[in-house]
Formats: structure tokens, C-alpha cells, sequence
């Protein structure tokens, strides 16, 4: 069995050295160098960028797991929120595979990159629908001054301090619905939820920027950025989808959420992973080997899992580390790494 020592890069000795030129490869969920190939056959849905985010949450084996299919209720409630073209509100413990959900049904059927919404306390609805950068416009007047002067309408530049947020660019018209994630709710403020009510009843909203200068503009248009980092073009002033995006809005559990939200979204609930899909899980990020290698921590992580708040993610850095590193002591690393969440502070 390798020394301790072996397998580590910063040793504290205080001499510099060049260690870190030893350094492994990232595990695969923690490469950012990696980026994905667009996908032909995304119907132009945002498939022009790589999306590097796919890949690390749906794993760099996953063909290997697709053996694995989900539960009957998972699928029914995912086919139902399609169906119905309403948002789908998943629960579930951290690491269940809540946001992985909206990566899986992009992928499978070719809906482009997934637009991520990071819910924090100071989120608004704003945030998700657009920016408008004021400060760059006001530091710009002089100049749209001078176009008026000349003839030009500087009324035409308005969009180009336009940015549409994740929520803003699923509502762009389209044939194929885009696939949004609106990432752990229960972070927001109390009012964040029933602000969303109204643009995922109604599936559009305004730009009062481009609004008030709409009779101003060439047929009324303006090109502005989106969250995809393309130009596209809007009418009127106001956004309006064509095919109401796959909504996928999750949350930890920590609070409830009003009625109003909760009778607009299809519930799913995510209960904990078992022993198999655990091992699928392992398998598509980082192979059949490191899986069967790593059983005897999947068991040991389920059954701390009946009393303690733990995360998937933690099983797969006990994996990756104890087995990329093979160091002495592998059951104290997995220990230390697969630490209860909710444990006193």
C-alpha cells in the first residue's frame, strides 16, 4: 500500500517545487476546460455555444448509464409538465439529482443548452427576465446626442444596453421549447415566487426601455443580447414565446412555497437514491471500474444516509480522490470528505 505522502502535492514543507505540474487530471464534474461539440440536430436552440455545464452534470461516461432509466412516477410527472406546458417544481434532498434533471431531458431530446437561473436571497424577477444597463447609457448620451444632431435616430441604440436574463431568452420565440433551470427557489426572498406567477401564466413580458420608443424604432424593432450571447431581434418591445419553455424549477425543502405557484407547476418529489441508481450515478461520471471499486463506500454512504444529511457530491469526490490517489488510510479520506450536513456548527 502507497505512503500517505505519495499522492500529495502541497506537503507544507515551505520549499517551493514544481509538484503541481503532477497534478492529475480535474474529475470530470470539475473540468472547466472541457466543452461539448454543438449539437446538429438542436433545432438552433442554443446548440452554436458548448456547454461544458452538460457534460459535468450528466458525466463524461454517461452512455454508460443510460441502461439506468428513471423511475415510472419520474417519468409520468416529467411527460406531464411537456404536456401540459407547465413548470416543473422538483424537491428533494441535496445531491438527488434535481438539477440533473433539466440536463437529461435537454439532451435527450436535443433542446440545446439548458438556461440556468442561480436562485440567491437577492434574486428579483428582473434578474431573470433582463438587464438594462442604465450606467452605460447615461455615459453615452453625448455621443447619442451628436448621432441626433447629425440626423441619426440614437433611439435605434437603446438595445445594445439590453442583455435578456435566462428566464427572458426561454420566452424568446421559437419552434422547440427551450429547457430552463430556475436553481434552488427556496433561496430566494419571499417575494420571488409569486412575482413568477404572472410571465409562467402568461408566457411573455415587456422591456418598458424599449416600450416607450417602440414608434421610434424601424418597424418598431431592436436587436438586444440574450443569455446565450446571440442578437435577436424584438418587436414591439415585448417578448412573447412561441412554444413555452421546459421549466424546471427546484428546491431543497427548506420552505413552502404559496398555492398560487404550487397549482401552476406539476410536484415532483425526489426521494433518495438506492443502492443502483448511486452506482449508475458513479458509473456516468467516472466508469464501470471506479464503481466497483468504490461499492463498499456506496454502501457505507447509504447507510449513514438513514440518519445523516449527506450529498451525492460527496460520494463522488470520496470515490474520485481515494481511488485516483490510492492513499493509505482510504475509509478515514472517504470520512472526512462524506462529512453530515446537518451537523451542529
Amino acid at each position: 500500500m502507497s505512503e500517505p505522502s505519495e499522492w500529495l502535492i502541497y506537503r507544507g514543507a515551505g520549499e517551493p517545487h514544481d509538484g503541481i505540474e503532477q497534478l492529475p487530471s480535474p474529475p470530470p464534474w470539475r473540468d472547466f476546460a472541457a466543452r461539448e461539440a454543438p449539437d446538429p440536430g438542436d433545432g438552433g436552440t442554443g446548440g452554436d455555444r458548448a456547454d461544458g455545464s452538460a457534460t459535468r452534470r450528466l458525466g463524461g461516461h454517461r452512455h454508460i448509464a443510460e441502461l439506468h432509466r428513471p423511475g415510472a412516477e419520474e417519468l409520468e410527472m416529467i411527460n406531464a409538465a411537456l404536456y401540459l406546458r407547465r413548470p416543473l417544481l422538483v424537491t428533494g434532498s441535496p445531491g438527488a439529482g434535481k438539477s440533473t434533471l433539466a440536463h437529461s431531458v435537454a439532451h435527450e431530446l436535443r433542446l440545446g443548452r439548458v438556461l440556468r437561473w442561480p436562485i440567491v436571497s437577492r434574486s428579483t424577477l428582473l434578474d431573470g427576465l433582463y438587464h438594462y444597463d442604465a450606467i452605460a447609457r447615461l455615459q453615452d448620451v453625448q455621443i447619442a446626442a451628436h448621432a441626433a444632431a447629425a440626423g441619426s435616430d440614437a433611439a435605434e441604440n437603446v438595445g445594445s444596453y439590453i442583455r435578456l436574463g435566462p428566464l427572458g431568452t426561454a420566452l424568446l420565440p421559437s419552434d422547440r421549447p427551450r429547457v430552463l433551470l430556475i436553481d434552488e427557489l427556496d433561496k430566494s426572498d419571499i417575494d420571488l415566487p409569486n412575482d413568477l406567477l404572472n410571465v409562467l401564466e402568461e408566457g411573455e413580458f415587456g422591456i418598458p426601455e424599449l416600450e416607450r420608443i417602440a414608434d421610434r424604432l424601424p418597424d418598431g424593432e431592436a436587436e438586444v443580447l440574450t443569455d446565450d450571447g446571440t442578437k435577436v431581434t424584438v418587436k414591439g418591445g415585448r417578448v412573447q414565446c412561441g412554444a413555452f419553455p421546459f421549466v424546471v424549477l427546484t428546491s431543497n425543502g427548506e420552505r413552502d412555497f404559496p398555492a398560487p405557484l404550487m397549482r401552476r407547476c406539476i410536484h415532483l418529489e425526489l426521494g433518495r437514491p438506492d443502492h443502483q441508481r448511486l452506482a449508475t450515478f458513479v458509473r456516468a461520471h467516472l466508469g464501470d471500474e471506479a464503481a466497483r471499486s468504490g461499492d463498499d463506500l456506496i454502501a457505507h454512504f447509504l447507510e449513514r444516509s438513514r440518519s445523516e444529511l449527506l450529498a451525492t457530491d460527496q460520494l463522488l469526490n470520496a470515490i474520485y480522490l481515494t481511488d485516483a490517489a490510492a492513499p493509505a488510510g482510504r475509509d478515514r479520506l472517504a470520512d472526512l470528505l462524506i462529512q453530515r450536513l446537518d451537523r451542529p456548527r
